[in-house]
């Protein structure tokens, strides 16, 4: 009698425990499906909010603007002045108000600067010399703005003030690159 009471508690522990556990899965099915229609409607609403704020994009100061940019992805506050620009591929050089550090921007992540440092090497380069990409030591610091780490509309403004600061045909990407020479 023992045996069989200890068989029907056991049965029904392994029973309640597999409805504990079918009512878990479906309660994680029904919690994902509400964060994907949440990731939807987040996404919905940001494109929306997108569309009605870049008809109205202005940067009426594009060193203003690029100040802002450097000091929000940097971390420390700056005053940029631009000292050099150089075309194909475009970049531009700045110094820090203080004197203390030169910052050159440009559309080209490390990656592509290495291989056009490796290229030159190779003597099949068809950027000029004095192209300050060429001379951007290994350790130099890099950093990457783009809409996720700067603002929702940051691509629209770059595209504005990126011409502004270089030639009106400049090529623009959706992520400028600043690497920090000290």
């Amino acid at each position: 009698m023992e045996i069989l009471l200890a068989i029907v508690v056991a049965s029904a522990v392994i029973f309640f425990g597999a409805l504990i556990s079918m009512g878990n899965e479906r309660q994680r099915k029904a919690i994902d499906g509400l964060r994907e229609q949440v990731v939807l409607w987040s996404v919905q609403d940001l494109k929306i909010k997108r569309e009605h704020l870049a008809q109205t994009v202005q940067v009426p100061d594009a060193l203003v603007w690029l100040n802002q940019v450097t000091s929000k992805v940097c971390g420390s506050p700056v005053n940029l002045s631009v000292i050099e620009q150089v075309d194909n591929p475009d970049v531009l050089v700045c110094l820090n108000g203080d004197n203390n550090g030169k910052f050159v921007f440009t559309m080209i992540p490390p990656n592509e600067i290495r291989a056009i440092q490796r290229a030159r090497r190779n003597r099949v380069f068809r950027y000029s010399d004095t192209n300050p990409l060429l001379s951007l030591p290994r350790n130099s610091s890099a950093y990457e703005c783009s809409v996720l780490n700067v603002g929702i509309l940051f691509d629209l403004e770059l595209a504005i003030a990126w011409r502004k600061l270089t030639t009106p045909s400049a090529e623009c990407r959706e992520s400028l690159w600043i690497y920090v020479l000290d």
